[in-house]
């Protein structure tokens, strides 16, 4: 049990670190091969922080984990905002200031609604993969639009700082060296994690959508917690914010829409009737903190968003399934 528990953690690292590798020498060859550093910026780099998700997930809808695959999603988006955003407002209050986060807002929102209709079912088809990855372009197309017009008018920083995360310096042939080492180390990453959480998920009796919940789930979010910590640290509300938000979408029309193309097939009802609506009211919380009269998260509503997830933690440990539904 022990060897279990080092090995998922070694996994979530080399997750963690082969999606960064991959991102950085993705991002390095687009460059070199003139594509715009804004497109760059908003699809490669933007996605970036989803990728530990994506892998873990198609992974365990490969292998049949279906169950883990969808917890995986709905418990990024919960622990994203209550956890995440919760910690980063403890560390210093958050203002989303920008305009395109207050227009990806309701675009999340939107995206969110989606997720349940896809999830109500208990069942992931090939049509909801369809219906999601449609989504994820539509939604990348706007995001761009909406970038080139703030960055023509100046007007809106978070495109700066997302282009600012871009390498400077560096060459094809390195490049090329991280993406080999990254396509080597997240299959094994991802096969570590699934198999070592599925050990833990049999000894401690839970399932499979439990332990996508929480122990992938909040290691997955890893890149996410780093990035808001450090834009909280820096004062930079907005890339705190905004990447959570980013994030939380790119994860409901990819890293769901994916395995549900790849491996469709039924789902433990929990997942809707349960989580969904966890993750939804935690958009709806983020939603009105963001554009209400403030525009702001402070470290009451820190407090608060954590204290949320850990009574949903605990609900879900200790909470039988038909009493927390009731």
């Amino acid at each position: 049990m022990f060897l279990a528990i080092v090995l998922l953690v070694v996994g979530l690292f080399l997750l963690v670190y082969g999606a960064d590798r991959l991102v950085y020498g993705a991002a390095v060859i687009s460059r070199s091969l003139g594509v715009p550093p804004l497109i760059i910026g908003m699809t490669i780099v933007g996605i970036g922080t989803s990728l530990p998700e994506l892998i873990v997930s198609v992974t365990a809808a490969l292998n049949g984990q279906t169950d883990m695959a969808v917890g995986n999603v709905l418990g990024s988006n919960i622990t994203n905002i209550l956890l995440i955003l919760g910690v980063a407002a403890l560390i210093h209050p958050l203002s989303a200031r920008s305009e395109v986060l207050r227009r990806e807002l309701p675009l999340m929102l939107v995206v969110t609604v989606l997720c349940g209709v896809v999830l109500m079912d208990n069942t992931l088809s090939r049509l909801d993969g369809v219906v999601l990855l449609l989504a994820a372009t539509g939604f990348i197309l706007l995001m761009l639009k909406i970038a080139r017009l703030a960055q023509r008018e100046g007007s809106d920083s978070l495109t700066v700082e997302q282009l600012a995360e871009l390498p400077q310096d560096s060459s094809n042939t390195v490049a090329i060296l991280w993406l080999v080492l990254a396509f080597i180390i997240l299959p094994l990453a991802s096969k570590m994690i699934i198999d070592n959480a599925t050990v833990i998920a049999h000894y401690f009796g839970l399932s499979e959508l439990v332990v996508g919940l929480t122990i992938i789930a909040i290691g997955t979010s890893l890149p996410e917690l780093a990035t808001s910590i450090a834009g909280a640290l820096k004062g930079e509300d907005d890339i705190a914010v905004g990447n959570i938000i980013g994030s939380n979408i790119f994860n409901m029309v990819i890293v769901l829409g994916i395995p549900a193309l790849l491996s469709p097939g039924s789902i433990d009802p929990a997942a809707f009737q349960r989580d969904y609506w966890v993750m939804l009211a935690a958009s709806i919380l983020l939603t009105a903190l963001c554009i209400g009269r403030k525009h702001r998260i402070g470290h009451l509503a820190g407090a608060l968003l954590l204290c949320g997830f850990i009574a949903y933690l605990a609900a879900l440990f200790f909470t039988p399934f038909s009493s927390f539904i009731l």
